[in-house]
């Protein structure tokens, strides 16, 4: 299973920003615990790289990805340290291409037609919908099916326990973003127990999705 079709299989994805290396383990142990085996670490400190290096050496099985990628640079430090895939906030043609000519997953973020269509351009199908709350929300996303069937939106931004499912009722969504399961504050406090029954809280919500 590539990483496309995993993100899709889990439809959530956590984004953590992690300000001290040592929370990397147990952040990466809740998740697991939890039952949700994925990650997106943001690159907005320099506890990222190391944290990455420390989920994928001792949580192989977790599919780790890196985001607020900003410059090639941290493309490269985040293939060192063992990322599967790349997350941007908006579309930077240079950091872009620079993954689809080296073969490396990005979902690059964008909220507009035109962006959609530079990604189409280069064979991208899953891009991050960002500000999603912001941007039109479920409303916006429902539109650009229309003139895009093929694209496929991971919104981030606002999404929430409560507006989870209806973005995920959408046929042009694979998976939501977003750091409210994974608060900032409770990993820096190390309240990974809280971060445990926040996931299982979500997990439980996009159970009734199938019910639906």
């Amino acid at each position: 299973m590539n990483v496309k079709e995993k993100i899709s299989e889990l439809k959530i994805v956590p984004v953590a920003t992690i300000e001290n290396v040592d929370h990397a383990l147990p952040l990466a142990k809740a998740l697991l615990d939890a039952g949700l085996p994925i990650v997106e670490v943001t690159f907005r400190t320099i506890a990222a790289n190391e944290s990455i290096k420390r989920i994928v050496r001792d949580y192989p099985e977790i599919l780790i990805g890196a985001g607020t990628v900003l410059t090639i640079d941290q493309v490269k430090n985040a293939q060192e340290a063992g990322s599967k895939f790349i997350v941007t906030p908006g579309f930077n043609p240079t950091v872009v291409d620079y993954c689809v000519k080296n073969d490396i997953f990005i979902i690059p973020g964008l909220n507009a037609p035109t962006f959609v269509e530079w990604a189409l351009e280069r064979d991208i199908t899953l891009v991050k919908f960002y500000p999603a709350d912001i941007s039109g929300g479920p409303k916006m996303l429902n539109i650009l099916s229309g003139p895009y069937p093929k694209m496929k939106f991971m919104p981030t931004g606002g999404v929430n326990n409560e507006t989870m499912l209806e973005y995920l009722r959408l046929k042009n969504v694979s998976a939501i973003g977003g750091s409210w399961i994974v608060p900032k504050d409770l990993i820096a406090e190390s309240k990974f127990k809280e971060i445990i029954e926040k996931t299982k809280k979500a997990l439980e919500i996009l159970k009734t999705l199938e019910t639906l």
